[in-house]
C-alpha cells in the first residue's frame, strides 16, 4: 500500500473525503444560487460582498473560538488571497456576467488538470497506476460536458473561466507551500486570504459602473448562501483537503461540482442536460469513484514530501 492509500484509508484521508464531499454539494449548487443573485446585483458588488463577509464571519469564528487573530505567515497569505479569492473568484463571476453558467462552470473547472501540471512541476507529485485512468476519465468527462463543438458566449468569457481555473491551482500550490513546514491553522488563513484577496475586489465594484443592488428576499437568501456555505465553509474545507491529500487528488475530486451543478439546474432552473453532459457526468463519477476506494492497487500516487501528518497549528 502506498503513502497514498494510507493517508486515504486512514483517519485524516477519511475527513477530507467527507470535507470534499460537502464542498462539492455546497459549490455545485452554488451555480443555481449565483445565477439567482446575479438577477439582482452585478458580478463585482456581489463578489465584494460575498467574499468580505465571508472572511467577516471566520473572523468572528476565531474570536468565538479564542483562536489567535494574528496572521501566521502574511506575505504567503496575501498570494494566496489574491489568486483564490481576487483571481478565482472575481475572474468566475467576471465570466458569468457574459457567459453562461454551466459552459463557464466546465471551463474554470479545467483547474484540476492546471493543478497536475504544477503539482508536478513544483511539489514533486506524479501520477501512476489506477489514477492515470481517474484523470483520463475526469479528461473525458469534461470534454464531453463542455461540448467544444457548440461552446457558444463570447471567447472572452471563455477566456476568464479558463483563467479562473488557472488562478485556483495556483493557490492549491501556495496553500500546500505554506503548510508544507508546519501546518496553520485553516480557519485563520482562510479568514486572512479572503480579506486580502477582498481588498481588490471592493476596489473594483467601487470603480467600476454597474446597476444598483436590488436588496430583495430572493438576493439576501442568495447572499446568505455564498457567504457562508459556498465561500466561508467551503474554503476551510478546501485548506484542509489540501493539508491532507496530494494537490492531484484534490484537484482531480472537485469536478464532481460541475456535475452537481448542471444536475441541480436542470433540476431547478429547468435547463436541458444533453446525452453528451450525461455521458460526461457518468464518466467523472466514474473517476471519483477510483479515487474515493483505496487500496485498489499498490501502486497509486505518488508525491513528494508528506504534509498529512497532524502537527501543531499556528
Amino acid at each position: 500500500m502506498t503513502i497514498d492509500d494510507r493517508i486515504l484509508s486512514g483517519r485524516g484521508g477519511k475527513l477530507a473525503v467527507a470535507a470534499l464531499a460537502i464542498q462539492t454539494i455546497f459549490l455545485g449548487y452554488n451555480w443555481v444560487v449565483m445565477k439567482v443573485g446575479l438577477q439582482y446585483s452585478a458580478p463585482w458588488p456581489f463578489t465584494a460582498l460575498r467574499t468580505t463577509l465571508g472572511a467577516l464571519a471566520l473572523f468572528l469564528v476565531l474570536i468565538v473560538l479564542r483562536r489567535p487573530l494574528r496572521p501566521c505567515r502574511p506575505v504567503p497569505t496575501m498570494l494566496l488571497g489574491l489568486l483564490q479569492t481576487t483571481g478565482m473568484i472575481g475572474l468566475l463571476m467576471w465570466a458569468l456576467e457574459t457567459g453562461a453558467a454551466g459552459r463557464v462552470s466546465a471551463l474554470v473547472y479545467t483547474m484540476p488538470f492546471w493543478t497536475l501540471i504544477c503539482a508536478w512541476i513544483f511539489l514533486g507529485e506524479r501520477m501512476v497506476g489506477l489514477h492515470w485512468w481517474a484523470a483520463a476519465f475526469s479528461l473525458v468527462g469534461l470534454i464531453l460536458v463542455l461540448d467544444p463543438l457548440h461552446l457558444g458566449g463570447s471567447l472572452f468569457s471563455k477566456g476568464l473561466a479558463i483563467a479562473s481555473g488557472v488562478s485556483w491551482a495556483g493557490s492549491a500550490m501556495v496553500a500546500r507551500w505554506i503548510n508544507r513546514e508546519d501546518p496553520v491553522d485553516v480557519i485563520n488563513l482562510t479568514a486572512w486570504q479572503m480579506l486580502y484577496g477582498s481588498v481588490p475586489l471592493i476596489v473594483i465594484a467601487i470603480l467600476v459602473p454597474s446597476r444598483p443592488i436590488e436588496w430583495s428576499t430572493e438576493f439576501i437568501a442568495a447572499l446568505a448562501y455564498n457567504v457562508i456555505p459556498a465561500t466561508a465553509i467551503s474554503w476551510v474545507l478546501w485548506l484542509y483537503i489540501l493539508r491532507v491529500l496530494p494537490a492531484g487528488i484534490a484537484g482531480i475530486s472537485t469536478l464532481a461540482t460541475p456535475v452537481i451543478g448542471i444536475a441541480s439546474s436542470a433540476i431547478q432552473l429547468g435547463e436541458r442536460v444533453s446525452p453528451l453532459e450525461a455521458v460526461g457526468m457518468t464518466a467523472i463519477l466514474a473517476a471519483l469513484l477510483i479515487l474515493a476506494v483505496p487500496g485498489l492497487t499498490r501502486r497509486g500516487y505518488r508525491r513528494g514530501p508528506d504534509l498529512s501528518t497532524d502537527g501543531p497549528t499556528r
